[in-house]
């Protein structure tokens, strides 16, 4: 861990040539926001096999105004170096992350200067159908519409197929998720939308609403646990039956 953090040290000295040093001079130091995110990194390990370590991979900084303002000018490239310094220690840990390294800052009034909070949180990357329509009108008009990790698709009958393999119609790269891992089915009975959801023999099983399920009817606002994704159903004109 020490040898990260000073790596981290050395590149971000190089890279601001000490501007960003006298900038936060009796404020919040970048090697603190370093080290906090190693430690939520292995706070944060969950274990999904022997060899394999799910860890968050979406981080937001929280700071005191004043570190915020003094921050707006680095925050590009402190972000990237923070970037490197998480990727060098999941590959000297041997964990796995589940989609693209995120780090933002974020002012938080409750918060003196120097003092900060760092949250991760484990966000796998969404490819959608492909040739399907991503663009608000659609969502809009859309009767079902499912929420994943900040994105939003539309889905119309009869459905789709969710898993990690390049074979399902709706991809997200986690690794808790079976190749072919749920299928959501949206049909009209006697004009209503019924959504329904379905495992597909996976190995983690699907949690709707926070119990495990083979096959069940969806209602709007439910959420379906896969792995380690949870997708929020939207249903705009009537909810399932039951």
């Amino acid at each position: 861990m020490a040898g990260v953090l000073q790596r981290f040290e050395q590149r971000l000295e190089g890279a601001v040539t000490g501007a960003f040093a006298r900038a936060f001079r009796s404020a919040v130091q970048p090697v603190e926001i370093a080290a906090a995110l190693q430690r939520e990194v292995d706070n944060s390990a969950h274990i999904l096999s022997r060899e394999r370590r799910l860890v968050p991979n979406d981080f937001t900084v929280e700071l005191a105004p004043t570190d915020h303002e003094r921050l707006t000018q680095f925050g590009d490239t402190l972000a990237a170096e923070l970037a490197k310094l998480v990727e060098e220690h999941v590959k000297e840990q041997h964990y796995t992350l589940s989609g693209p390294l995120a780090i933002r800052f974020v002012e938080a009034p409750d918060l003196g200067t120097g003092r900060f909070r760092v949250k991760g949180r484990t966000n796998a990357s969404v490819r959608p159908v492909e040739g399907q329509r991503m663009t608000e009108t659609a969502i809009r008009s859309s009767d079902v519409v499912i929420e994943v990790n900040g994105m939003q698709h539309p889905l119309t009958p009869p459905g789709v197929v969710i898993g990690r393999s390049s074979d399902a119609a709706l991809r997200i790269d986690d690794p808790g998720i079976s190749r072919r891992h749920a299928e959501i089915s949206v049909h009209e009975v006697d004009g209503t939308t019924v959504v329904t959801v379905k495992d597909l023999g996976s190995t983690n099983g699907v949690i709707l609403n926070g119990h495990r399920v083979d096959k069940a009817p969806v209602r709007d606002g439910s959420e379906i646990r896969l792995g380690n994704t949870v997708i929020t159903i939207r249903i705009s004109t009537s909810e399932a039956p039951g």
